[in-house]
Order: structure tokens, then sequence, then C-alpha cells
């Protein structure tokens, strides 16, 4: 009888110490297409190979960094950080407090402001100058308001910041209104915009599925210059608008996956799982294309993707 009380209570500790290390992980799924896919990727391949609990938690950069700083299990996991956009983040919890982690791989991304390829071919228009014109303020006006726009992001986009200093920097904001609708709302006009093969000019990067949607050019800009770019977030100074100055391209980003170091020791598989990620751009975009331009449910064709993949999936799980 003692025995089996033993074995019992054993059980039940080894149970409870299981269940510890296995804390049900939540991905923060920002806004834009190619972070709410690699949420879904890391929280399936977390049920389905790991044998562990996801949850997914929409949320802004600030709000995600926050919650991986306070460690509590709120929201454990950033899908898609951009660097340096995202710079003040990881600096603040990656190199000063060390709460957070980044993903030893990591995939290129690259941004500038995109115009349908029409806009080149049948107006010229192929250097950020040439935004910054009264020809341009005509040509971009789709409202009939007497001055053109430009869409510079979403709202709560560290790259939005970014444009809106770059459309000042470059003298653009003279003759064309920089815009912040959701990205779904934009893409909507966009729609209109190109099928009516009037003027569009819009912040873009790659990977993403806009580049498979339509023939669409990446502006000329100069090259980047980090003497004199200077970019400032919110979060670093309330005056970051007049402290910032980008008149030169964008530099060449990374983009890797941050999580919560408190998932070492709440669950050790899944961070060990999360530090091996390497996600290439070709396989993002293939992605995004599927789920928002052929219309895919998004866990349907991460689940075939993940399937189809097992060897880049086992890499990351430390089994090849």
């Amino acid at each position: 009888m003692k025995k089996l009380v033993f074995t019992a209570t054993l059980a039940m500790a080894i149970g409870t110490t299981g269940a510890m290390a296995q804390d049900k992980v939540m991905v923060g799924e920002p806004s834009w297409p190619g972070a709410k896919i690699m949420s879904r990727i890391i929280g399936q391949i977390i049920e389905t190979r790991l044998g562990g609990e996801a949850g997914y938690a929409p949320g802004a950069n600030a709000v995600i960094f926050a919650s991986m700083d306070g460690g509590r299990g709120d929201i454990d996991v950033h899908p898609d950080v951009w660097l340096p956009n995202q710079s003040s983040f990881t600096n603040e919890y990656v190199d000063e407090k060390g709460t957070v982690s980044l993903s030893a791989g990591s995939y290129e991304g690259r941004a500038g402001i995109c115009v349908p390829n029409y806009m080149v071919e049948e107006h010229n228009i192929k250097s950020i100058y040439d935004l910054a014109t009264p020809t341009a303020q005509d040509l971009f006006d789709s409202d009939g308001d007497g001055k053109g726009e430009v869409w510079v992001g979403a709202s709560g986009w560290a790259s939005t910041n970014t444009f809106k200093v770059r459309v000042r920097d470059y003298g653009i904001e003279t003759f064309l209104e920089p815009t912040t609708e959701d990205e779904t709302v934009f893409y909507s006009r966009l729609k209109d915009l190109v099928d009516q093969k009037k003027g569009a000019a819009f912040y873009c990067y790659a990977p993403h599925y806009v580049h498979a949607l339509y023939p669409v050019t990446i502006l000329e800009e100069p090259e980047n210059d980090p003497n004199t770019y200077k970019m400032v977030q919110p979060d670093q100074d309330a005056d970051w608008y007049n402290k910032s100055r980008v008149d030169t391209g964008e530099p060449v980003k990374t983009v890797t996956v941050a999580y919560s170091n408190s998932l070492n020791e709440r669950n050790p598989a899944a961070a060990s799982f999360l530090a091996n990620i390497d996600m290439s751009a070709q396989s993002l975009s293939e992605l995004t294309y599927k789920v928002v331009v052929q219309g895919g449910d998004i866990n349907e064709v991460v689940s075939e993707w993940i399937e189809n993949n097992g060897d880049i999936v086992d890499g990351w799980l430390g089994l090849s």
C-alpha cells in the first residue's frame, strides 16, 4: 500500500513538473501578413511537434516587447522583428535588460517606396525625388483635394515613423500627404488605383505579397549612409520626429524572432526551438501570397508548409 501511495505521489510530481516545463506559449501577432504567418508557424510547431499548447495575442511592437520583458506569459514571442526598425526595443530588452533573446537565424528584408510599373513606364517616375514635384502632386492626387498622397504604413509600425520622416526629408510632403491607413484598408484602395491605372505611391518591403500581386518598382534612392541616417523612435524621445533625419535609402534589414527568456524555465523545449528558427524570405513570400492573394486559410496553408518542409522544421528542433 505504501509503495502504491509513493508511486502515485511520484507520478503526480513528475506530471506537475512536466506541466510546469510546458507552459502555454502565447505568440504575439502583429498586424502585417508575414508576422501573422510566422506566428502560426511557431504556434503549430509547438503544438504538433513539441506537444505543447500555443495561443495568439494581437498587439503592436511596444506591447509585445513589454509583455516579453514581464515574463508572465501574457505574450512570449514576437514572430517577426525587423532590425534596425525595432532596434530601440531590442536595445532595451535584449541588450540592456537581458529579458528577451533573438533567434540565431534570420532572413533579409528590404524596404522603400513603391509605385506600379505603369507610373515608371508612362510617367517616368523612377526616383524618390520624382515624388517631390508639382507633377507628382497631380499624378498622385486620388481624392481631388489638390495634393497627392503617399501611404507610409499602418499606425503602430516602427517603419511608419521612419517613412514619415523620410517623406519630410526628401521634400515629398510638400506635394504628397503621408497617410497611415490600416494595411487592409490601403490595399483595398490600391487595387482600385491599379485597376484604373492611377497614381499610387506607398511604403513597401520584401518579402511581401505585393510583388507577386502587381508589377511594382521600388524607387531609386541614395545608398544608405549610416553617418547621416538618424532615426529616433517615439519610445526613445518624445521629440523623435524633429530629432530624426532620413534622407538616404534604408539599410538592408535583418528579420528575426524574439522570445521571452522566461521560457527557458517555463517551457525550455519551446525556448530551444525558438532560438533555432531560421526562416527564408522566399518561403515567407510564397506563404503570404497563398494566404493574402489566393485566399487560403492561414492555418491550412501553414500546416501544409510544415508537413512539406519537415527537414527544415527538424533543423529548428535540433533533430538534424
